[in-house]
C-alpha cells in the first residue's frame, strides 16, 4: 500500500493506522462469511447474495441502533471486545421481530485516535455477534475523528438486513384477548438505560470496580454483560409454532415496547410476582431510589423479548425456545384494553 499523507497525519488523522486496522480485523470477520458473501472487505460496497429458496415473496426487512452510553463502561474497564455484540444483538434482535433472517452487516467506528489493535477488538466483537446470529459481516468504517472526541473514546452503530417471506411476516393484528405472552430472558440490563445506570451508581473508575455479593461479580462485569441475541431461538419458534407477535424488550422498557407489537384495543396484563427480575434491576432500584414504574419504563427487568402465541401453542413454544438454549416462561395473557400493559399487584 503506497497511500499515506504526513500533512493528515500532522492534522491527526493517520491513514496507515486505518489500513493496520483492516489487516487486524480481517481474521475475525472471515469467521462471520456465509454463502451469500460475494466480496471481501476493503471495497466500497459489500456485494451480497440472497437465498431466496422456498421464499415466494422475498421481503427486505433493515435496522439500525449503536451501543449508546453503555460504551462508557468500555472506555472505564479498557475493554472493547463485547459492546460489538451488543451492537449486532440491538438491530438484529428488532428485524426479528416480523419473522426476518437476517442476513448481512455493517458497522461504523468514529474514533478519536485510530488505535488498530483497539479498533480490531472492537470488530472482533462484532464478528462474535455476527456469528451468534448467523449473518455476515459484509463491510463497515472507521472514521478517525480528531478534535471531535477525545483521542481513547469511540462511538459504535451498525445496520443489519434480514429478509422475510411476505407471507410469512408475522402479523400482530391476529391476537386476540386469551392469547398467551412468553417472556424470554435477558442477560442483564442489555444496551439501554445506561444514562440512568451511570447516574445512580456514580459511574468512575472506583465504583465500577466494586464487588456485590448479589451479582456474583463487580458491577463493571455486570453491566458489560453483552445483550442477548436471539435470533437462532426465534427462527426455530417461528419455523415451528404460530408466533403471532414478537417483542424487543429496549429503551422504554414494558411500557413502550410491548404495545408496539400489540393491535389496538388488546392488552398484555401481566402479574408482577410472574415477572423474574434480576438481581442487578432490584439493585439500581435500591440504590437509586428508582420507583417501580419508573424501573419498567426503562429497563428490560430481565425480559430480552415477548412472544404471543394461542394458549394451545405455549407449552411446544417454551419447549423450542428452551430447546435453542433460552429461558422462557408465561408472562402473562392479552386482555380487551386500550392500557398497552398492565401491571398487576
Amino acid at each position: 500500500m503506497k497511500s499515506y499523507s504526513d500533512s493528515y497525519k500532522a492534522a491527526g488523522v493517520d491513514v496507515t493506522a486505518g489500513y493496520k486496522s483492516v489487516e487486524l480485523m480481517k481474521q475475525y470477520v472471515a469467521k462471520t462469511m456465509t454463502d451469500g458473501v460475494l466480496s471481501g472487505i476493503g471495497g466500497f460496497g459489500g456485494l451480497f447474495e440472497i437465498d431466496t429458496t422456498g421464499i415466494n415473496k422475498p421481503v427486505l426487512v433493515s435496522g439500525t441502533d449503536g451501543v449508546g452510553t453503555k460504551i462508557k463502561l468500555a472506555f472505564l474497564l479498557d475493554k472493547h471486545d463485547t459492546v460489538g455484540i451488543d451492537c449486532v444483538a440491538m438491530c438484529v434482535n428488532d428485524i426479528i421481530c416480523c419473522g426476518a433472517k437476517p442476513q448481512f452487516f455493517l458497522d461504523y467506528i468514529a474514533i478519536g485516535k485510530n488505535y488498530p489493535e483497539k479498533v480490531a477488538k472492537i470488530v472482533s466483537g462484532v464478528a462474535e455477534g455476527c456469528i451468534q446470529s448467523g449473518c455476515a459481516l459484509v463491510g463497515g468504517e472507521t472514521a478517525e475523528h480528531p478534535g471531535l472526541m477525545p483521542e481513547d473514546e469511540y462511538d459504535l452503530a451498525g445496520f443489519a438486513v434480514g429478509v422475510v417471506d411476505k407471507d410469512k411476516i408475522l402479523k400482530p393484528e391476529t391476537q386476540k384477548p386469551g392469547d398467551v405472552m412468553i417472556a424470554i430472558k435477558s442477560s442483564g440490563v442489555h444496551s439501554n438505560g445506561f444514562s440512568l445506570v451511570r447516574k445512580v451508581f456514580d459511574i468512575n473508575e472506583t465504583t465500577i470496580t466494586k464487588y456485590y455479593e448479589e451479582l456474583g461479580g463487580t458491577l463493571g462485569e455486570t453491566l458489560l454483560t453483552p445483550t442477548r441475541i436471539y435470533v437462532k431461538a426465534i427462527m426455530s419458534l417461528v419455523d415451528s409454532v404460530r408466533v403471532k407477535s414478537i417483542s424487543h424488550i429496549t429503551g422504554g422498557g414494558f411500557y413502550e415496547n410491548i404495545p408496539r407489537s400489540l393491535p389496538d384495543g388488546i392488552s398484555a396484563k401481566i402479574k408482577r410476582s410472574d415477572v423474574q427480575v434480576l438481581p442487578i434491576f432490584d439493585l439500581i432500584a435500591k440504590t437509586g431510589n428508582i420507583p417501580e414504574r419508573d424501573m419498567f419504563n426503562t429497563f428490560n427487568m430481565g425480559v430480552g423479548m415477548t412472544v404471543v402465541v394461542d394458549k394451545n401453542d405455549v407449552e411446544k413454544a417454551i419447549e423450542i425456545l428452551k430447546a435453542s438454549g433460552e429461558e422462557a416462561y408465561v408472562l402473562g395473557e392479552l386482555v380487551e384494553s386500550s392500557e398497552g400493559v398492565i401491571i398487576e399487584y
